[in-house]
């Protein structure tokens, strides 16, 4: 009974210090990978240096793909997608097992797809070096982490191969493009001379960035709130009512058409011009003996307005139906015993439904928001961004298309994930509640 202890007093240590030196090697690792990538990225730029390839490269084989006939470049493209899923796939399914072929298998997945992946880059002369060496010691670091996992050699391996191609995405899509874009915003239009806080002095100082911040604070207050409130009293008036059905479709048709559209429609709507009015408001002014209006075209905020309303027009459908079923989701029970209280049925809305329904008006509210932040075809079908009209999403496309004015741009998108910032950590938030409660 007693060699139990010793056995583990013996044992401790040793697993201790096998750690302790997985971790150094790991660090070592992990360092030599961050020094190679350094380098890569500072070192002398050799012009006119021939790319380095594997034979072929991304760009060659969509070159290739791109000269051959619409009808061969589907299934190529569907059999080159299906091999790449197979490999995926086999390395996930055979690599992790025992045995010394499955062993060998992921030895050689470990330092053969990562060069081979950044090889496809086709990377210049001079960086070649730096790009194997990169590609190596990321193969060895995921083989020795993976050879001293504690759920056994291939459980690691399984983990980042099957995590790897949703990684690249994001970071492809989503990381980079916010790092470059941060980076960019401290540069002049150009992108060469590096120029501080002045493309976010010139946001909140220009007329053209000063206006779009108010507008897209302004969308972001109202819009959500009035679609909400107007999807909730329709809910709530339609309830197990007749005809509920045929009532919901008349007010969520909208939300079936796109801003540009809705945007369309709507400017024919506000149209104004010189003698006839085609437009269905001044129409109906003229016709009562005022003097047309522009609408478009009143500042400060009547065209903001106008273009308010369109979007409420199209979302107002949207949190309708998501606020109807969970109206219907409030337990009959608590309404019969509120009514049994002696409350009217506006105490019984207040008290039980509007609480009952909390989780759902809050994913309401911060969807409307999200929408109406980054919000750019309505105003751009039906202003294009002139009298004082835009926002964020549209003038961050104005400045670098019409303009070419990289850094005026970045810094908009910059400011405008400063807003929604707020936005995500909330709704993180409120999820990991959800979680613990269920």
């Amino acid at each position: 009974m007693s060699s139990h202890p010793m056995t583990a007093n013996t044992q401790t240590p040793r697993a201790g210090s096998t750690r302790r030196v997985a971790t150094i090697i790991a660090i070592i690792a992990a360092v030599a990978v961050v020094a190679f990538f350094v380098l890569l990225v500072t070192g002398p730029h050799v012009e006119n240096a021939r790319p380095t390839t594997l034979g072929f490269s991304l760009n060659s084989f969509f070159q290739w793909i791109g000269n051959l006939n619409p009808l061969l470049q589907i299934p190529i493209m569907l059999a080159v997608a299906l091999a790449v899923v197979g490999v995926i796939l086999l390395l996930i399914e055979y690599a992790p097992r025992a045995g010394r072929g499955y062993f060998w298998l992921r030895l050689a997945a470990c330092f053969v797809l990562p060069v081979i992946a950044f090889m496809l880059l086709r990377p210049y002369q001079n960086a070649v070096l730096w790009v194997v060496g990169i590609a190596l010691g990321l193969g060895a670091l995921l083989f020795f982490a993976d050879y001293r996992a504690r759920e056994g050699a291939g459980y690691l391996f399984q983990l980042i191969i099957f995590l790897t191609p949703a990684a690249l995405l994001l970071l492809l899509g989503l990381i980079y493009p916010a790092i470059s874009t941060i980076y960019q915003s401290f540069f002049d239009k150009t992108g060469k001379s590096f120029v501080g806080l002045d493309n976010y002095i010139w946001t909140f100082t220009n007329p053209e960035g000063f206006w779009s911040v108010i507008n897209t604070l302004i969308w972001a207050l109202v819009t959500p709130v009035v679609s909400t409130a107007l999807g909730l009293a329709y809910a709530a008036f339609i309830d197990r009512a007749r005809g509920e059905k045929i009532l919901k479709v008349l007010v969520f048709m909208p939300m079936a058409i796109s801003f540009v559209g809705a945007g369309i429609i709507w400017k024919f709507i506000y149209d104004y011009r010189q003698g006839d009015q085609i437009g269905l408001l001044n129409a109906i002014i003229t016709g009562l003996g005022g003097q047309p209006v522009p609408w478009l075209d009143t500042a400060p905020l009547v065209n903001t307005i106008c273009l308010l309303i369109v979007f409420i027009w199209t979302q107002t459908g949207f949190a309708m139906v998501v606020l109807s079923a969970a109206i219907k989701a409030v337990p009959t029970e608590q309404l019969e015993a509120a009514q049994l209280d002696g409350t009217n049925a506006w105490q019984r809305f207040i008290n039980v439904t509007v609480p009952g329904i909390r989780s759902s008006l809050v994913v309401v509210l911060t969807t409307l928001t999200i929408a109406a932040l980054k919000v750019y075809d309505i105003v751009a079908v039906m202003t294009g961004g002139r009298s004082d009209s835009t926002v964020l999403g549209f003038e961050m496309v104005n400045q670098q298309q019409r303009f070419q004015s990289y850094g005026h741009s970045s810094a908009l998108a910059v400011v405008l994930f400063l807003i929604v910032l707020p936005l995500i950590i909330y709704n993180a938030r409120q999820l990991r509640k959800q979680k613990e409660v269920r």
